[in-house]
């Protein structure tokens, strides 16, 4: 069915097609007209982080930004869910338009901005949902928090979703939030994980459960950037690293329309350079911190890629907007050997 209704979508704007087709999800679920999720069989099930994955296939960050659609979203089948990022206040993001298809290249290029209603309004609509999975919640700073101030901003957000979600994303990655990515430097990370380490450790005390951490990183490393974090991640005992967010390169979409617009480019151009990425962090980490593998999954044989440079579990986004919910089942009978 998607393939009829995707030449209708993106008739409209980025942006306008992706409310659109989010909005129709949740009333067809609130209608009870939407289709069960397909049920896994138990052999596909995997422990990460302590959690039990019912299978190895999760929604990326981004799309859901704000929790307003989990219960839609949970009915395609994944085996868990990522909403965010979410930030201590409401943000509008960076003006429109600030998501662009490439769709010879199967790619987008957004320049979002972390827009989103605020931590606690998100609080709000989890808290609400009806989903019981596992979920994931990714957080990040303000823009106009200073960079020196940033750890501020996330233990805020770590506070307020600590005792609803089944674990904690720390992006740090996001090419779209002036100067983000420094916080990836040794001294920036190892200074900012210290502070959230301390911070759930006291949190999980309070709650009587440690709430895994997981840490989302960039492509554009080099290889001794990626073992400085790996090393980083061991030394404070991260849960995992998810890799990766957009690229800042153009590698892929040279000559193609909206090349040159700013912000980061995801979908099949990143393949390649996200699951390297992977196999980089796999080796450095030797089994002691998990991956997840993001970036460019645009069939079953991408997420397959994915677990053979070393991801434990893999995350999809911009490969539902080319290919629907289809990608979710082909990504879990890939992997599930079904």
């Amino acid at each position: 069915m998607y393939s009829l209704v995707r030449p209708l979508l993106f008739c409209l704007p980025p942006e306008t097609a992706h409310r659109c087709t989010l909005g129709t999800m949740r009333q067809l679920e609130r209608l009870g007209l939407a289709p069960a999720p397909p049920r896994a069989p138990a052999e596909c099930g995997r422990t990460v982080m302590g959690i039990r994955f019912p299978n190895p296939v999760g929604l990326a960050a981004g799309l859901d930004k704000n929790g307003e659609y989990i219960d839609a979203l949970a009915r395609l089948g994944f085996g868990f869910l990522e909403i965010g990022t979410v930030t201590p206040r409401p943000q509008p993001g960076n003006p429109r338009p600030r998501m662009f298809r490439i769709r010879a290249a199967r790619a987008v290029i957004n320049r979002m901005g972390f827009n989103n209603v605020g931590v606690d309004r998100l609080v709000e609509n989890v808290q609400r949902a009806r989903y019981r999975g596992v979920l994931g919640i990714n957080i990040g700073k303000n823009f106009d928090t200073p960079l020196e101030r940033a750890a501020d901003d996330y233990v805020a957000c770590l506070r307020k979703v600590y005792s609803l979600a089944s674990y904690v994303t720390v992006n740090i990655s996001s090419p779209n939030t002036e100067n983000l990515r420094r916080l990836q430097g040794a001294v920036a990370l190892d200074a900012l994980l210290s502070t959230l380490m301390s911070e759930r450790r006291a949190l999980a005390a309070r709650h009587g459960r440690s709430v895994p951490l997981t840490v989302k990183i960039a492509p554009d490393l080099d290889r001794p950037q990626i073992e400085a974090i790996a090393a980083s991640l061991r030394r404070h005992a991260v849960d995992a690293v998810i890799a990766t967010n957009t690229t800042v390169t153009r590698e892929g979409v040279s000559g193609q329309p909206h090349e040159n617009e700013a912000g980061g480019l995801s979908g099949a151009p990143l393949r390649a350079r996200a699951t390297s990425v992977v196999r980089q962090l796999a080796q450095a980490l030797a089994g002691r911190v998990p991956v997840i593998g993001v970036g460019g999954i645009m069939s079953g044989a991408d997420a397959r890629e994915k677990f053979a440079a070393g991801a434990s579990l893999v995350q999809l986004y911009t490969g539902l907007v080319y290919r629907g919910p289809a990608l979710v089942r082909e990504c879990v009978s890939e992997l599930c050997g079904r």
